[in-house]
Protein backbone atom coordinates (compact mmCIF):
# COMPACT_ATOMS: atom_id res chain seq x y z
CA UNK A 1 0.00 0.00 0.00
CA UNK A 2 1.16 3.58 -0.79
CA UNK A 3 0.92 6.00 1.91
CA UNK A 4 1.17 9.84 1.91
CA UNK A 5 -0.35 12.65 4.66
CA UNK A 6 -4.23 14.09 4.01
CA UNK A 7 -2.49 17.17 5.64
CA UNK A 8 0.19 18.70 7.17
CA UNK A 9 -1.58 18.49 10.43
CA UNK A 10 -3.11 14.80 10.68
CA UNK A 11 -4.52 12.46 8.34
CA UNK A 12 -3.47 9.99 5.62
CA UNK A 13 -4.42 8.58 2.09
CA UNK A 14 -4.01 5.31 1.39
CA UNK A 15 -3.83 3.72 -2.03
CA UNK A 16 -3.17 0.66 -4.08
CA UNK A 17 -5.21 -1.53 -1.07
CA UNK A 18 -8.09 -3.53 -1.99
CA UNK A 19 -10.15 -3.09 1.15
CA UNK A 20 -12.31 -6.23 0.20
CA UNK A 21 -9.74 -8.86 0.68
CA UNK A 22 -9.04 -10.84 3.59
CA UNK A 23 -6.08 -9.61 5.39
CA UNK A 24 -4.07 -11.41 7.38
CA UNK A 25 -3.10 -10.75 11.29
CA UNK A 26 0.22 -8.97 10.09
CA UNK A 27 -1.43 -6.99 7.20
CA UNK A 28 -4.35 -6.02 9.36
CA UNK A 29 -2.50 -5.18 12.14
CA UNK A 30 -0.08 -2.55 10.14
CA UNK A 31 -3.73 -1.13 8.88
CA UNK A 32 -4.48 -0.79 12.56
CA UNK A 33 -1.56 1.00 13.69
CA UNK A 34 -1.69 3.44 10.52
CA UNK A 35 -5.48 3.97 11.46
CA UNK A 36 -4.14 4.91 15.47
CA UNK A 37 -1.33 6.64 14.55
CA UNK A 38 -3.20 9.15 11.57
CA UNK A 39 -6.15 9.45 13.68
CA UNK A 40 -8.14 9.83 9.82
CA UNK A 41 -7.61 7.57 6.77
CA UNK A 42 -8.76 7.58 3.63
CA UNK A 43 -8.26 4.74 1.28
CA UNK A 44 -8.63 5.70 -2.32
CA UNK A 45 -10.22 3.76 -5.27
CA UNK A 46 -12.64 1.08 -3.51
CA UNK A 47 -15.73 -0.44 -4.47
CA UNK A 48 -16.78 -1.93 -1.60
CA UNK A 49 -20.32 -4.31 -1.21
CA UNK A 50 -21.78 -4.00 1.98
CA UNK A 51 -20.45 -7.83 2.90
CA UNK A 52 -16.93 -6.64 2.37
CA UNK A 53 -17.98 -3.06 4.28
CA UNK A 54 -19.17 -5.26 7.42
CA UNK A 55 -16.23 -7.81 7.04
CA UNK A 56 -13.61 -4.80 7.14
CA UNK A 57 -15.10 -3.17 9.84
CA UNK A 58 -16.09 -6.26 12.02
CA UNK A 59 -11.90 -6.53 11.89
CA UNK A 60 -11.66 -3.64 14.22
CA UNK A 61 -14.17 -4.57 16.78
CA UNK A 62 -18.42 -5.51 17.46
CA UNK A 63 -20.09 -3.20 15.15
CA UNK A 64 -23.13 -0.69 16.16
CA UNK A 65 -26.26 -0.69 15.21
CA UNK A 66 -28.09 2.77 14.90
CA UNK A 67 -30.66 4.17 17.23
CA UNK A 68 -32.40 5.64 14.57
CA UNK A 69 -33.45 2.11 13.07
CA UNK A 70 -35.96 3.90 9.84
CA UNK A 71 -32.39 4.65 8.36
CA UNK A 72 -30.58 1.35 8.86
CA UNK A 73 -29.66 -1.11 5.93
CA UNK A 74 -33.04 -3.29 5.56
CA UNK A 75 -30.37 -6.48 5.35
CA UNK A 76 -27.49 -5.42 7.14
CA UNK A 77 -28.92 -3.61 10.28
CA UNK A 78 -24.95 -2.49 11.14
CA UNK A 79 -25.07 -0.15 8.23
CA UNK A 80 -26.50 2.93 8.99
CA UNK A 81 -27.78 5.17 5.42
CA UNK A 82 -26.64 8.62 4.99
CA UNK A 83 -27.77 9.62 1.93
CA UNK A 84 -30.57 12.88 0.45
CA UNK A 85 -32.29 10.30 -2.30
CA UNK A 86 -36.08 9.77 -2.00
CA UNK A 87 -36.87 6.13 -3.48
CA UNK A 88 -40.37 5.10 -3.69
CA UNK A 89 -41.86 8.17 -1.51
CA UNK A 90 -39.34 7.60 1.07
CA UNK A 91 -36.16 8.46 2.48
CA UNK A 92 -33.18 6.32 1.15
CA UNK A 93 -31.12 7.72 4.48
CA UNK A 94 -30.97 10.50 6.81
CA UNK A 95 -30.04 13.39 4.50
CA UNK A 96 -28.47 15.80 7.17
CA UNK A 97 -26.92 13.00 10.16
CA UNK A 98 -23.98 14.25 11.82
CA UNK A 99 -24.26 17.98 10.56
CA UNK A 100 -22.78 19.29 13.90
CA UNK A 101 -19.51 19.11 15.66
CA UNK A 102 -19.33 15.86 17.62
CA UNK A 103 -18.16 12.53 18.21
CA UNK A 104 -19.94 9.11 17.05
CA UNK A 105 -21.99 7.80 20.01
CA UNK A 106 -20.77 9.57 22.83
CA UNK A 107 -24.22 9.78 23.94
CA UNK A 108 -23.24 5.85 24.57
CA UNK A 109 -21.54 4.26 27.62
CA UNK A 110 -19.37 3.00 25.20
CA UNK A 111 -18.57 5.80 22.58
CA UNK A 112 -17.42 4.56 19.26
CA UNK A 113 -13.63 3.58 18.56
CA UNK A 114 -14.04 3.62 14.88
CA UNK A 115 -16.56 5.07 11.71
CA UNK A 116 -16.21 3.63 8.50
CA UNK A 117 -17.57 5.52 5.98
CA UNK A 118 -18.39 4.18 2.66
CA UNK A 119 -19.01 6.59 -0.41
CA UNK A 120 -21.25 5.40 -2.89
CA UNK A 121 -22.36 8.59 -4.55
CA UNK A 122 -20.65 11.72 -4.16
CA UNK A 123 -21.66 14.92 -5.84
CA UNK A 124 -19.36 17.29 -7.75
CA UNK A 125 -19.37 20.43 -4.81
CA UNK A 126 -21.09 20.35 -1.20
CA UNK A 127 -20.84 18.00 1.41
CA UNK A 128 -17.74 17.96 2.63
CA UNK A 129 -16.69 16.09 6.21
CA UNK A 130 -14.35 18.86 8.55
CA UNK A 131 -12.61 16.78 11.17
CA UNK A 132 -10.75 18.43 14.61
CA UNK A 133 -7.54 16.80 16.11
CA UNK A 134 -8.62 16.58 19.24
CA UNK A 135 -5.24 15.53 20.70
CA UNK A 136 -3.76 18.24 19.12
CA UNK A 137 -6.03 20.39 20.64
CA UNK A 138 -5.33 18.81 24.02
CA UNK A 139 -1.96 20.02 23.68
CA UNK A 140 -1.90 23.39 23.02
CA UNK A 141 -4.04 23.79 26.22
CA UNK A 142 -1.82 25.88 28.49
CA UNK A 143 -0.72 24.04 31.49
CA UNK A 144 -3.24 26.01 33.88
CA UNK A 145 -6.48 24.99 31.50
CA UNK A 146 -5.04 21.35 31.92
CA UNK A 147 -4.75 21.53 35.48
CA UNK A 148 -8.66 22.78 35.42
CA UNK A 149 -10.00 20.26 33.38
CA UNK A 150 -7.89 17.43 34.94
CA UNK A 151 -10.76 14.78 36.66
CA UNK A 152 -13.97 16.74 35.42
CA UNK A 153 -16.40 14.45 33.94
CA UNK A 154 -19.24 16.04 31.70
CA UNK A 155 -22.62 14.87 30.78
CA UNK A 156 -23.36 13.77 27.08
CA UNK A 157 -27.02 13.79 25.53
CA UNK A 158 -28.40 12.73 22.28
CA UNK A 159 -29.06 15.96 20.14
CA UNK A 160 -28.45 17.78 22.77
CA UNK A 161 -30.33 21.04 21.51
CA UNK A 162 -33.43 20.77 18.95
CA UNK A 163 -31.92 24.63 17.39
CA UNK A 164 -30.90 23.72 13.52
CA UNK A 165 -27.24 24.18 14.03
CA UNK A 166 -27.30 21.67 17.06
CA UNK A 167 -29.22 18.63 15.41
CA UNK A 168 -30.69 16.79 12.45
CA UNK A 169 -34.44 17.60 11.40
CA UNK A 170 -35.45 13.97 12.01
CA UNK A 171 -38.07 12.54 14.26
CA UNK A 172 -37.14 10.24 17.20
CA UNK A 173 -39.82 7.93 18.57
CA UNK A 174 -40.63 7.73 22.19
CA UNK A 175 -38.97 4.17 22.49
CA UNK A 176 -35.80 5.71 20.60
CA UNK A 177 -35.76 8.05 22.80
CA UNK A 178 -35.63 6.17 25.54
CA UNK A 179 -33.01 4.19 24.20
CA UNK A 180 -30.75 7.44 24.85
CA UNK A 181 -30.49 8.54 28.46
CA UNK A 182 -27.57 10.98 29.35
CA UNK A 183 -24.30 9.60 30.16
CA UNK A 184 -21.70 11.30 31.56
CA UNK A 185 -17.61 10.69 30.17
CA UNK A 186 -14.73 12.62 31.22
CA UNK A 187 -13.52 16.06 29.69
CA UNK A 188 -10.18 14.67 29.00
CA UNK A 189 -9.93 11.08 28.24
CA UNK A 190 -6.57 8.26 26.69
CA UNK A 191 -6.58 6.53 23.81
CA UNK A 192 -5.99 2.84 25.22
CA UNK A 193 -4.45 2.01 21.87
CA UNK A 194 -1.88 5.20 21.68
CA UNK A 195 -1.58 6.41 25.50
CA UNK A 196 -2.75 9.78 23.93
CA UNK A 197 -4.87 12.30 25.74
CA UNK A 198 -7.15 14.28 23.95
CA UNK A 199 -10.29 16.51 24.97
CA UNK A 200 -13.75 14.94 24.38
CA UNK A 201 -16.18 17.58 24.50
CA UNK A 202 -18.49 18.28 21.14
CA UNK A 203 -20.69 21.27 20.78
CA UNK A 204 -23.37 18.43 19.29
CA UNK A 205 -23.55 16.60 22.44
CA UNK A 206 -21.54 17.67 25.14
CA UNK A 207 -24.02 19.32 27.79
CA UNK A 208 -22.98 20.40 31.43
CA UNK A 209 -19.93 20.11 33.14
CA UNK A 210 -20.73 17.78 36.49
CA UNK A 211 -19.94 19.85 39.76
CA UNK A 212 -19.55 23.21 38.50
CA UNK A 213 -21.80 25.91 38.85
CA UNK A 214 -23.75 26.44 35.31
CA UNK A 215 -21.84 29.73 34.66
CA UNK A 216 -18.50 28.00 35.32
CA UNK A 217 -19.83 24.84 33.70
CA UNK A 218 -20.69 27.00 30.45
CA UNK A 219 -17.11 29.26 30.49
CA UNK A 220 -15.43 25.92 30.32
CA UNK A 221 -17.78 24.43 27.26
CA UNK A 222 -17.83 27.11 25.51
CA UNK A 223 -13.77 27.71 25.54
CA UNK A 224 -13.09 24.12 24.50
CA UNK A 225 -15.53 24.27 22.06
CA UNK A 226 -14.04 27.18 20.10
CA UNK A 227 -10.50 26.19 21.66
CA UNK A 228 -10.46 22.63 19.84
CA UNK A 229 -11.85 24.33 15.89
CA UNK A 230 -9.33 26.67 15.78
CA UNK A 231 -7.99 26.18 12.13
CA UNK A 232 -4.58 24.50 13.19
CA UNK A 233 -6.53 21.78 14.38
CA UNK A 234 -8.47 21.44 11.55
CA UNK A 235 -8.81 19.08 8.13
CA UNK A 236 -11.54 19.67 6.14
CA UNK A 237 -11.94 16.34 3.72
CA UNK A 238 -13.11 16.35 0.28
CA UNK A 239 -14.89 13.59 -0.89
CA UNK A 240 -14.38 11.00 -4.26
CA UNK A 241 -16.14 8.71 -5.19
CA UNK A 242 -14.22 5.35 -4.49
CA UNK A 243 -13.48 6.83 -0.57
CA UNK A 244 -13.42 4.77 2.33
CA UNK A 245 -12.87 7.08 5.38
CA UNK A 246 -12.19 5.87 8.66
CA UNK A 247 -11.64 7.73 11.88
CA UNK A 248 -10.79 7.51 15.75
CA UNK A 249 -14.16 8.77 17.43
CA UNK A 250 -11.26 9.19 20.51
CA UNK A 251 -9.19 11.12 19.29
CA UNK A 252 -10.77 13.36 16.95
CA UNK A 253 -14.30 14.83 16.40
CA UNK A 254 -16.20 15.75 13.33
CA UNK A 255 -19.05 17.61 11.61
CA UNK A 256 -20.61 17.32 7.73
CA UNK A 257 -21.98 19.59 5.60
CA UNK A 258 -24.76 18.24 4.09
CA UNK A 259 -27.38 20.89 4.01
CA UNK A 260 -26.22 23.21 1.53
CA UNK A 261 -26.02 20.58 -1.03
CA UNK A 262 -27.26 22.25 -4.60
CA UNK A 263 -30.84 21.31 -6.09
CA UNK A 264 -30.54 18.04 -7.80
CA UNK A 265 -27.18 16.73 -6.34
CA UNK A 266 -27.29 13.63 -4.40
CA UNK A 267 -24.55 12.36 -1.81
CA UNK A 268 -25.33 8.38 -0.48
CA UNK A 269 -23.17 6.73 2.20
CA UNK A 270 -22.80 3.28 3.88
CA UNK A 271 -21.65 3.97 7.76
CA UNK A 272 -20.58 1.28 9.87
CA UNK A 273 -19.54 2.13 13.65
CA UNK A 274 -17.30 0.43 16.44
CA UNK A 275 -18.19 0.13 19.49
CA UNK A 276 -15.29 1.60 21.84
CA UNK A 277 -14.50 1.81 25.22
CA UNK A 278 -15.52 3.20 28.15
CA UNK A 279 -13.88 6.55 28.17
CA UNK A 280 -10.93 6.73 31.34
Amino acid sequence: MQVQPLSARFGAEVRDLDLSRDFDDEAFGAIHRLFVESKLLCFKNQNLSAAAQLAFSSRFGPLEVHVLSQYNHPEHPEIFRLSNRVVDGKPMGIADGGSYWHSDLAFQERPAKATILNALEIPPEGGDTLFADMEAAYEALSDEWKARLDGLRAVHRYRRKADAAQSTRVEMTEAQKQQTPDVDHPLIRTNPDSGRKAIFAHPGMTAEVIGQSPQDSREILEFLFAHTVQPQFRYDFRWSPGDVVMWDNRSTMHSATTRDLPAGQYRTLYRTTVRGERPV
